[in-house]
């Protein structure tokens, strides 16, 4: 009969933190299987050393290389598939003659372990049981003595040898972190920290539970001083106390696009502003698409009151504030950012910083769900007759349907504007054929979405409503019904000579 393969997690240094299980496994094992460098010396034996027997036969497997380059046809991952392949052997090798194998893991076995290696190759022709082992993550964080989440925050796990871009978007788009394998990454770490606006939140951990161990703020280490065993954390932020201005200090206004719904459509760098700021300033519509943060004050406002909510938001920041303005869609859109930038633009506020942060607008949502009706050139207009005359956007539509562009069409009706959608229809057909495709796409992204393709001369005016957003059709827009029975729309890129 062949022996046991047991993946023994040993947790994080200090011997006295393994399981009782891990300690057991050990004893019923005949063979000891740990990983090392070409040193020689493995970290996991030294953890279980006082458990190992005279008797116990030793699998020491020696990686060809760690951060060396090599001249292996296949290059490091060739050269790392050929010795898993070749310990995994060895280890089959006791197996089949009934022998038990422990194989030792720092931490937990299946956590950026190695030992996951030899899983992969082993657990589907031996008996396995694999024993969970405390994770450094854990380590650090009850060495820090703060707590890692709370409630409904969202713990990210990151490599640290991810791009720096990579890491600056996830870090900046998370409630709580821990970025692992430091050491020749630490420099590029500290800069996407630094670039998510995170560094001050960040605490720097070394060899947790070990000996020389050390806990200090990461934005005071040398990165010369980093080594692989160690980590950034950015803890817990429900009771963290937030920043105090200093006297005088300006704070910023970010203007954020939330895109047509909800989180699916928020970008990192949007998600990583709102969860920085002090206060949250929008239609309240909008600002229920945001999760609530301790700590963080909301000032929800009508619909219509643009112009006293910027002036509102600007107040904050100038009094030392961080704020984000929150706005559907794209804030330069028919949104929130021309309103801030022209209130910002006023002598009382020009020392105020203002950002402008996109987000997925109607019309592209949308186009995305009907096809690629924008696929060439379109015209985005707003039929809200609120802030400038219906001749002026009767005028406009014609100059755009008499150039044969493509329409989107924002704002296309209210409980108060009810008759702007017919008067649209009307003015399109003196320049578009009546089967000229309309995607009338209502609450995109949302529970209530609904997207239709309709000819022009059917369009009706009693489906639109301010949800509605409406792309209409050039003569080269086209509609095809697929082999599923969807129909797309789509506008080819190529337009015919004249």
């Amino acid at each position: 009969m062949s022996g046991k393969l047991y993946g023994v997690g040993l947790g994080p240094g200090d011997p006295s933190l393994m399981t009782v299980r891990a300690v057991e496994a050990i004893g019923e094992a005949d063979v000891i299987a740990y990983h090392s460098a070409r040193h020689g010396r493995s970290i996991a034996r030294s953890i279980a050393e006082r458990h190992l027997r005279a008797d116990h036969v030793e699998e020491r497997l020696v990686y060809p290389l760690t951060v060396e380059t090599t001249d292996h046809p296949g290059g490091y991952q060739g050269a790392m598939d050929d010795f898993y392949a070749e310990a995994s052997a060895r280890l089959a090798a006791h197996l089949d003659a009934g022998r038990t194998v422990a194989v030792l893991a720092e931490g937990d076995p299946l956590f950026y372990g190695s030992y996951m290696h030899m899983h992969k190759r082993l657990a589907d022709r031996y008996d396995t049981e694999v024993i969970p082992g405390v994770t450094s993550v854990s380590a650090a964080a009850a060495r820090l003595g703060t707590p890692l989440v709370e409630g409904e925050e969202v713990l990210t796990i990151l490599p640290g040898t991810l791009p720096e871009e990579e890491l600056t978007a996830r870090l900046a788009s998370t409630d709580s972190a821990v970025v692992m394998k430091l050491g020749r990454t630490f420099t590029k770490v500290r800069r996407a920290l630094e670039g998510s606006g995170r560094l001050d939140e960040a605490r720097y951990v070394e060899r947790a539970t070990m000996a020389g161990e050390r806990l200090a703020e990461l934005a005071d280490v040398e990165a010369e001083s980093v080594p692989y065993f160690s980590v950034a954390v950015l803890p817990s932020q429900v009771d963290a106390e937030p920043p105090v201005p200093a006297p005088g200090a300006v704070g910023e206004v970010v203007v954020v696009g939330t895109g047509p719904a909800g989180p699916l459509w928020l970008t990192p760098e949007t998600r990583g502003a709102l969860a920085a700021a002090d206060d949250l300033v929008g239609y309240t519509t909008y600002l229920d698409r945001v999760p609530v943060r301790a700590g963080q004050r909301r000032h929800g406002s009508d619909n219509k009151v643009e112009a006293e909510r910027a002036e509102f938001a600007l107040g904050l920041a100038r009094r030392g504030r961080r704020v984000a303005v929150v706005s559907g869609g794209d804030p330069g859109v028919f949104a929130m950012a021309t309103a801030v930038l022209e209130a910002a633009s006023a002598e009382e506020h020009a020392d105020v910083p203002v950002r402008v942060l996109p987000g997925v607008t109607a019309a592209n949502a949308a186009a995305a769900r009907a096809g690629a009706p924008l696929g060439h050139d379109y015209a985005a207009l707003s039929l809200s007759d609120r802030l400038k005359p219906w001749e002026v956007i009767a005028e406009r539509l014609r100059a755009a349907a008499g150039a044969d562009l493509v329409l989107a069409l924002y704002n296309p009706g209210s409980g108060s504007r009810t008759w702007q959608v017919g008067k649209t229809r009307e003015l399109l057909l003196e320049h578009r054929a009546p089967d000229t495709p309309v995607v009338v796409a209502r609450d995109v992204g949302g529970s209530g979405e609904r997207v239709r393709i309709v000819r022009l001369a059917d369009l009706d005016p009693a489906e639109v409503d301010m949800r509605t957003i409406l792309l209409v059709g050039s003569s080269q827009t086209r509609v095809v019904r697929r082999g599923d029975g969807e129909e797309v729309v789509w506008t080819p890129r190529r337009y015919p000579e004249t």
